[in-house]
């Protein structure tokens, strides 16, 4: 079916199309067993990120992200990421948020897997930079629809090109901003690391990465946000999850769906943006502080 399709569209297709839809077919008809072990291994992925996240009750993993939020934000957070998830459970729509941050977190995973040395290469090595950046800035400024096109034609519909879509959509940030945090590293921290006799590897483990850390972390919390922007998106594919809870609110004209699945998906953005920028830096309290804090603000009221 794939091939006949491709077949009606290199007949529609100018010269370039044309060849963009040759070398697809080239792909499909040479590539396939490359392409079937890629699909099995986003498939286990994101079976086991989904897995992970269904084990334990709504309530319970509600609990975990608000103590999680208490620790690493403050008591506020926790309790507003507790009404918000609980508020999940109450649509009815806590299995479409578990797919959709499944999908999210495989995704990201892989982006940050290959973004993350893609980016310590690129900042260390000039030519992998001047290569790498183009495919960067065409990554960042073609249109998200686009990249559903040979996804679907590699991969047919499902969650595997709706992963691979939203990897290449979201991997960009982290790679600019790993290349950006390692190549302002202070020279004077990089002449005393090269003082004390570090090797290059030690000077990047112990000097770099260190010193970069802030400005990684924020390219991670980029690379997280893009991809569960992607979820609608995506869901055009046959992503599934919260996504095609609005999707299905946009065909079938109903505003009450599309807006219960379009909180579901701004609860899930805070609570992932918040924490994901928590991890930068450390706590400015200790959680008895915290507690303390709380106790008195319950005292006060």
């Amino acid at each position: 079916m794939t091939h006949s399709l491709l077949a009606v569209l290199i007949g529609q297709a100018g010269p370039i199309g044309g060849a963009a839809n040759h070398f697809v077919s080239w792909l499909l008809s040479y590539g396939q067993p490359l392409f079937d072990a890629i699909n099995l291994f986003i498939l286990a992925l994101a079976g086991i990120c989904e897995k992970v996240l269904i084990t334990p009750p709504p309530w319970l993993l509600a609990l975990i992200v608000a103590l999680l939020g208490f620790w690493r934000v403050n008591g506020g957070f926790a309790v507003l990421s507790l009404i918000g998830l609980n508020l999940v459970i109450f649509m009815n729509l806590w299995t479409p948020m578990i797919s959709t941050l499944a999908l999210v977190l495989a995704a990201s995973l892989l982006a940050l897997l290959i973004g993350l040395p893609l980016g310590i290469l690129a900042a260390r090595q000039r030519l992998i930079w001047q290569i790498t950046r183009p495919l960067l800035d065409l990554m960042q400024t073609m249109p998200a629809f686009v990249y559903l096109i040979p996804a679907v034609m590699l991969f047919s519909t499902g969650a595997v090109p709706s992963i691979i879509a939203t990897l290449i959509f979201s991997m960009p940030p982290v790679v600019r901003l790993t290349v950006l945090g390692i190549r302002q590293v202070p020279n004077d921290l990089m002449e005393a690391g090269r003082s004390f006799g570090c090797s290059e590897l030690q000077l990047l483990r112990k000097v770099q990465l260190p010193s970069a850390l802030p400005t990684v972390m924020t390219g991670v919390n980029q690379t997280i946000m893009l991809a569960l922007s992607m979820v609608v998106i995506a869901s055009m594919i046959g992503g599934g999850g919260l996504g095609d809870v609005v999707l299905r609110g946009i065909q079938q004209l109903n505003i009450g769906l599309g807006f219960e699945g379009g909180m579901a998906v701004v609860i899930l953005a805070v609570i992932l943006d918040r924490l994901t920028q928590s991890l930068s830096t450390p706590p400015s309290e200790t959680v008895p502080e915290r507690l303390q804090d709380m106790l008195n603000l319950w005292r006060l009221g």
